[in-house]
């Protein structure tokens, strides 16, 4: 059916569209109250969009409709199909990633704190997101600091035979053992729940009810224990909970603009402490509404596994609040709303949010400003034939072609882009021939950005010189791409010069020390480097598993690797006599008669 024939019979019902490029590749998803008067005030002549949108409705070959019950509805399905297709005119968040939690598990004989990344509906209690993650452990030396926790990952039954270090120096009383009971272990656990969850004049009222207690009782040892622990509860206290003196539990969200760049700041505030921030930054939102920023900020962030709170302060009134609320309500399984508050301690936290969302993107644009300022120094330097705002580079890891692996790392913008890197096992290629491998790993890239239908980089950065640089020409011009920049980085011995070799140039140029165009090269190539290498471990690794060790009986991976590490490698297993076996950690005497007949076969 033609674009238009399409588009006069759209349903006037609620719904979800995708428009669709002339490679089928999904320019925009958007839902309307009604799929009808919503994709047709695109289409029509002199509409009043942005010039944003002309260009999107330029390029649109063909469109995608699906009819939905509801508003709401269409609202969740356009989340994840923006998360799915990622479309190139829909403003995407680029972080996909689940914050740390605490967990506590209160169904367990002895609950413990546990870190996740995300909420299940198991009954469990979940704190948090601490963001970033350096705050998570913080609060954790701060809980074991107050708190005798356990810090091992053991069953406890209060049968262990002796307790650990951790007990001699007084960071654990030894539930393990028996020695503190479960009912005192429960107490404990209560009260790390109330200083989580900011309950603070119940938790210190509950202590002190328990401290004199166990005064009355004689036993001073567990009063003083009790004294101590209020003393460093109300220290951290007073330095720590200083956005509020209430109860609660918020998302605060503010955003800043500059030019066609934005950033959205969210504050993460837990029992009236802030726990964490996190800012997003968009480089190109043009003429994007503020409001739409936000809509779809809170669609997408909250479109994962975490915790949502009870209430979200946001800068603007919103549109569609009473659906967002809806969905964001179901998500967390009890009421969500969201403010907008003009006034008050509430007014005041927004303040906050916004100041930091200004002071991280005038962060971001200085930053975007140097790369840009280095980018065109770099094309000056090795006379590129574009400004290299998207650079892969890649590197080969192997041992005497063991184990071989390629890794590609990709920069934009002078910025390290981790969502698209990419690991390469070597197929087609046997012993050590690290040209032939990177022409297999360019090769097998080429392939799929083919397949995709997508454009290669603006540069390509060999970790090598002549020898790599050959083998990949060759395989860029069966490809057609003989206009794109490739170049070889390669240091020599004994050399502070780094050299940079080029296709058409028989000697090599050398890079001057200390530029940050030489800093951005070297980082790129250090960085496949590193890539590659962890890679190629993990594949060793994985290797020295898959051993003759797998194929013996009453040996598992706990034992696999505890002899592993004992002995050092297969081969020297294979050396050591009965006896040794037998000694080794993990082992017994059956077990090491069947290793060593095993072995010795």
């Amino acid at each position: 059916m033609e674009l238009k024939q399409k588009i006069e019979s759209l349903p006037h019902t609620p719904g979800v569209y995708l428009m669709k490029g002339k490679k089928g590749e999904v320019l925009y998803v958007g839902k309307a109250k009604e799929l009808a008067s919503r994709v047709r005030s695109y289409f029509r002549p002199n509409a009043d969009v942005t010039p944003k949108i002309r260009s999107m409705v330029s390029q649109v070959a063909d469109l995608e409709y699906i009819v939905t019950v509801s508003n709401l509805e269409a609202l969740i399905l356009e989340s994840n199909l923006i998360k799915k297709h990622r479309p190139k005119y829909n403003v995407v968040l680029r972080d996909d990633k689940n914050y740390p939690l605490l967990r506590l598990s209160m169904k367990d004989d002895y609950p413990r704190l546990e870190i996740v990344r995300r909420v299940k509906r198991d009954g469990a209690l979940y704190f948090g997101p601490y963001v970033p993650t350096g705050g998570l452990y913080e609060m954790l030396r701060l809980l074991r600091k107050i708190f005798p926790l356990p810090n091992c990952t053991i069953d406890i039954d209060g049968n262990a035979e002796r307790a650990c270090i951790e007990f001699e120096i007084k960071r654990c009383l030894a539930p393990c053992t028996g020695n503190q009971s479960k009912e005192d272990y429960r107490q404990m656990i209560q009260q790390v729940r109330l200083f989580l969850e900011g309950k603070d004049k119940v938790l210190l009222t509950a202590m002190r009810a328990l401290m004199e207690k166990k005064a009355g009782e004689l036993n001073f040892e567990a009063a003083a224990r009790l004294r101590d622990q209020i003393a460093k509860i109300e220290r951290a206290l007073e330095q720590q909970r200083v956005t509020s003196t209430q109860i609660e539990d918020h998302d605060v969200i503010a955003l800043a603009r500059e030019g066609e760049a934005a950033d959205l700041q969210i504050l993460f505030i837990r029992g009236g402490m802030m726990v964490g921030r996190k800012d997003f930054f968009f480089e190109n939102v043009g003429e994007t509404l503020d409001e739409e920023l936000c809509a779809t900020f809170i669609q997408q962030f909250y479109n994962k596994e975490g915790l949502i709170p009870r209430e979200i302060f946001l800068p603007i009134p919103l549109t569609e609040a009473s659906v967002l609320e809806e969905w964001l309500s179901e998500r967390r399984g009890g009421p969500v709303h969201l403010v907008f508050p003009s006034r008050g301690r509430r007014a005041h936290l927004l303040d906050l949010a916004l100041e930091n969302a200004r002071a991280s993107l005038t962060n971001h644009v200085q930053i975007r400003e140097g790369g840009e300022a280095t980018l065109e120094k770099l094309k000056d330097l090795l006379q590129l034939s574009r400004l290299p705002r998207r650079i892969e580079g890649y590197d080969i890891s192997n041992i005497m072609g063991t184990s071989a692996v390629g890794s590609m790392v990709v920069f934009e913008e002078a910025k390290a882009k981790k969502s698209d890197y990419r690991h390469f096992r070597i197929k087609t290629i046997e012993g050590a021939n690290d040209f032939g491998m990177m022409a297999e790993v360019l090769t097998r890239r080429l392939n799929l950005l083919k397949e995709k239908g997508e454009a290669p980089p603006d540069l390509f950065l060999i970790d090598g010189g002549k020898g790599q640089i050959s083998a990949v020409r060759e395989v860029m011009e069966k490809f057609d791409l003989g206009s794109v920049d490739l170049i070889g980085l390669a240091k020599e011995r004994e050399d502070r010069w780094e050299r940079v070799y080029l296709p058409d140039l028989s000697d090599p140029i050398a890079l001057p020390v200390g530029s940050p165009a030489t800093h951005l090269l070297q980082q790129i190539r250090d960085e496949a480097h590193r890539f590659a290498v962890s890679y190629h471990r993990k594949i060793r690794d994985k290797k020295m598993l898959e051993s003759p060790l797998q194929e013996i009986e009453g040996i598992g991976k706990t034992r696999r690797l505890a002899l592993l590490k004992h002995f050092g490698s297969v081969s020297k297993i294979r050396e050591a006599s009965l006896e040794e076996l037998e000694a080794a950690p993990s082992m017994n005497k059956a077990v090491a008669r069947k290793v060593f007949e095993s072995l010795h076969s």
